[in-house]
C-alpha cells in the first residue's frame, strides 16, 4: 500500500498562497520541513522506530562480545562450563547480529518508498506556488535557476529528513547506550566518555553552524550559474548569429569563477571543521584506552569490560568521523532548502481576493475607471486613466514604444493589478473574479508566441483541452496552419522543441492564432499577431481573424497602421494618455497625433523613435 494512501495528510499553518489557489506553504525553512513531515507524519514515526532497535542492536554488540569473553576467562578452562555459559550470551550475541540486519533492512525498505513520493509531493506543491507569481516575477528571475530550485528543495527537504531519521538520530542512540555501558562497567569510564561527548558534539554543532552561511551561498551560486547556462543556451542562435560563442564562454566563466570562489570558501571551512573532529577522535580513542588499561591494571575492571570499552570506543570514532561530515552536509542540506524557499515561497503580487468568484462573460464590455498604476509607484504610467470600450467593438492601440499600449493589455490580461482605480467587464471588477475564471475568457496572440515542447496537436489543443482531434484540425484549417503540418513527418504528432525551436516564426504564429480559434473566447487581444508572417500567407490569416472577430471585443496592438484602419476605434497613446480616440478616417480628419504617425510611417511600419525611424518586424525585412 503506498506510503500516502496508508496515513492521510495532516493540516499545516498556511502562510503563503492559500488567497490565490497556490498551497499555503510555511515560508521559513524549519516550518517548511515540518510541513512535509506532517503529510507522512506515521511513516516517519515507524522508519524511526526502526533504526532506533537498529542501532541499539549495533551497539549492543560490543556489550555481548565482552559478555562472552567473559564467560570464557571465568570457566578456568573446564569447557562443559564454558559451554554452559556461552549460551546465553552467543544467543545474545546472534540475536542481536539478526535484528541489526532485520530492522536496518526493513527502515531502508520504508525510506525506499517513501523517498521518491516525499520528493515528488514538494515538487508538485512548491511548482504550484510557483505558477502563482506575477509577471514581474518572473521577469526577475531565470527560468532555469528557479527549475534548480525546485529541484534542489525537493531533493534537500528528503535529505534532511533522512540525514536526521537515519544518521543523527542513530548516532545520538549509539553515544547514549555507550555512556551507559561504560558507566555500567566502570562510573569513571561513563564520566570521560559524557564529558567527552557534550564537549565533541556541542562544539561540532557550533561550528558546522557556523559554515551554514557559507553552503548557501556555495547554493545560490550554483543555481546561478545554472541559470545562465539555461539562458545562454536558450539564446545560443542570437550568439551565433552575432558571432558571440566566445562571449557567451566568457560570460559563463564568470559566473563559474564566482561559483568556485564560493566553494572553496564553503569547502576550507568544512576541511577545518574536520581536522577539528577528526583530532578530537583520535584523543577520545587514546584516551579511553590509556583509561582502560589503567583500570584493567588497577583491578578495577575485568577482561570483558576492558574488551568492551574498547570495542565501543572504535565504534564511537567511527560515527564521531562520520559525524562532522553528517553535520556539514544537514547544513548543506537545509542550506538547499533555505536557498529554494527563500527564493520561492514568497508572497504573490497578484492574487485572487477572499471571496473571488467565476463568472461569465458573455459580451466583452470593458472600461477602465480611472485608473493608476506603474511598475514602480513613483513613476506611474497610467495615473487616472479612463476609456470604455463597448461590447463588439473592435479597437486599435496605437502609439510609440512606452506610451502604454502593452501596460493597457497586461492590466486588461491581469498581469498586474493598478495601484488605483479599477477595470471592468460586463460590470465585473476583474480584481474580484478568480485568475482563472478571468483568463479563461480572454484570448491574446502575442508577437512572439511560445509553444511547448509537445506535439503540434497538444499545442494547439491547449487552448480548449477538452477539444476533439477533429476540431483541432479545423482550427489549425482556419488558422492556415494545417498547410505545414500535413507536409511534415508526423504531421500532428510532431514535437516542436524547446519554445518551438523547430517551426519558423510564421508557423509558430499559425498555431498560436488556431490555439486562439479554438479557445473561441469572448475578448480577443493581438498583438502584432501577423507580423511574423508573409504578405500572402498574413492576407489569408486576415481573413481568418475577420471571421474569428466577429461576435468578439477585440483589442489590437500594432505598429503597422494599415493592420488596423478598418478597426472600430483606434486609441493613441502618448505616455500613458489617450490623446486621440476615433475611427482611421476621423483621426486622419483632425489632422493630429494619428495623423502625424500615418505620415511618418515607412511602408506602412510606425516609427518607434521621435526622428522617424521607422519600426520593423523582423519578418517584413526579409
Amino acid at each position: 500500500m503506498a506510503p500516502d494512501a496508508t496515513f492521510s495528510p495532516a493540516p499545516s499553518t498556511p502562510t503563503h498562497g492559500d488567497t490565490c489557489g497556490a498551497p499555503a506553504l510555511p515560508d521559513s525553512p524549519l516550518r517548511f520541513i515540518l510541513h512535509f513531515v506532517q503529510r507522512y507524519r506515521g511513516w516517519y514515526v515507524l522508519i524511526t522506530v526502526l533504526e532506533t532497535f537498529n542501532a541499539v542492536c549495533g551497539i549492543l554488540l560490543p556489550y555481548a562480545l565482552g559478555t562472552i569473553l567473559k564467560a570464557v576467562t571465568d570457566s578456568q578452562g573446564q569447557a562443559s562450563a564454558t559451554l554452559s555459559s556461552l549460551k546465553a550470551p552467543v544467543l545474545l550475541f546472534i540475536g542481536l547480529c539478526a535484528g541489526e540486519v532485520l530492522f536496518g533492512r526493513l527502515a531502508g525498505a520504508v525510506q525506499v518508498r517513501l523517498g521518491p513520493r516525499q520528493r515528488q509531493q514538494v515538487v508538485r506543491e512548491i511548482y504550484h506556488y510557483l505558477q502563482h507569481h506575477s509577471q514581474r516575477y518572473f521577469s526577475n528571475h531565470f527560468a532555469g535557476a528557479l527549475a534548480h530550485r525546485i529541484s534542489e528543495t525537493a531533493l534537500g527537504v528528503t535529505q534532511t529528513l533522512w540525514s536526521l531519521i537515519t544518521e543523527f538520530w542513530p548516532t545520538t542512540i549509539v553515544l547514549a547506550v555507550t555512556v551507559g555501558l561504560l558507566f555500567h562497567a566502570q562510573p569513571s569510564l561513563g564520566w570521560f566518555a559524557l564529558g567527552w561527548t557534550v564537549l565533541f558534539v556541542g562544539l561540532s554543532y557550533l561550528l558546522a553552524r557556523r559554515a551554514r552561511a557559507h553552503v548557501i551561498r556555495a547554493a545560490a551560486a550554483r543555481s546561478d550559474t545554472t541559470g545562465a547556462v539555461v539562458d545562454s543556451v536558450t539564446n545560443l542562435t542570437s550568439a551565433r548569429l552575432f558571432a558571440r560563442l566566445a562571449h557567451e564562454r566568457t560570460h559563463l566563466e564568470g559566473h563559474l569563477g564566482r561559483e568556485l570562489a564560493a566553494i572553496r570558501i564553503s569547502n576550507g571551512y568544512a576541511e577545518r571543521v574536520r581536522w577539528f573532529q577528526f583530532t578530537a577522535a583520535a584523543v577520545f580513542k587514546v584516551g579511553l584506552l590509556c583509561f582502560a588499561l589503567q583500570l584493567w591494571a588497577d583491578g578495577r575492571i575485568g577482561v570483558g569490560d576492558f574488551v568492551m570499552t574498547v570495542s565501543l570506543s572504535l565504534m564511537v570514532i567511527n560515527e564521531a568521523r562520520n559525524l562532522s561530515r553528517r553535520f556539514l552536509e544537514f547544513f548543506e542540506y537545509v542550506g538547499n532548502v533555505a536557498n529554494g524557499v527563500h527564493t520561492i515561497v514568497r508572497p504573490h503580487e497578484v492574487v485572487d481576493p477572499p471571496g473571488a468568484r467565476e463568472a461569465t462573460i458573455e459580451q466583452g464590455h470593458i472600461r477602465f475607471e480611472s485608473v493608476r498604476f506603474g511598475y514602480t509607484p513613483e513613476a506611474p504610467v497610467f495615473d487616472g486613466l479612463s476609456v470604455d470600450i463597448p461590447a463588439g467593438q473592435r479597437v486599435g492601440l496605437v502609439g510609440l514604444s512606452g506610451s502604454g499600449k502593452s501596460t493597457f493589455v497586461n492590466l486588461l490580461l491581469r498581469l498586474y493589478d493598478p495601484q488605483a482605480g479599477r477595470i471592468v467587464i460586463d460590470g465585473h471588477d476583474i480584481h474580484t473574479l478568480t485568475q482563472d475564471s478571468l483568463h479563461s475568457q480572454l484570448s491574446l496572440i502575442p508577437q512572439d508566441p511560445s509553444l511547448f515542447h509537445r506535439s503540434l496537436m497538444d499545442n494547439i489543443r491547449y487552448g480548449r483541452i477538452e477539444a476533439s482531434d477533429d476540431e483541432v484540425i479545423e482550427a489549425a484549417r482556419q488558422a492556415h496552419a494545417d498547410e505545414f503540418i500535413s507536409k511534415i513527418k508526423d504531421g500532428y504528432a510532431s514535437m516542436v522543441g524547446e519554445r518551438g525551436v523547430k517551426l519558423s516564426g510564421g508557423q509558430r504564429q499559425r498555431v498560436a492564432i488556431a490555439r486562439v480559434v479554438l479557445k473561441n473566447a469572448p475578448v480577443l487581444i493581438l498583438d502584432e499577431a501577423t507580423s511574423a508572417l508573409d504578405s500572402l500567407t498574413e492576407q489569408a490569416i486576415q481573413e481568418t481573424l475577420e471571421r474569428v472577430m466577429k461576435g468578439k471585443t477585440v483589442i489590437v496592438v500594432a505598429h503597422r497602421l494599415s493592420t488596423i484602419a478598418h478597426l472600430d476605434r483606434i486609441l493613441v497613446f502618448d505616455q500613458g494618455r489617450i490623446v486621440e480616440d476615433g475611427s482611421h478616417t476621423e483621426l486622419l480628419k483632425q489632422r493630429g497625433a494619428y495623423w502625424q504617425l500615418w505620415s511618418r510611417q515607412a511602408g506602412g511600419f510606425l516609427s518607434d523613435d521621435p526622428d522617424g525611424t521607422p519600426h520593423r518586424p523582423a519578418a517584413a525585412l526579409l
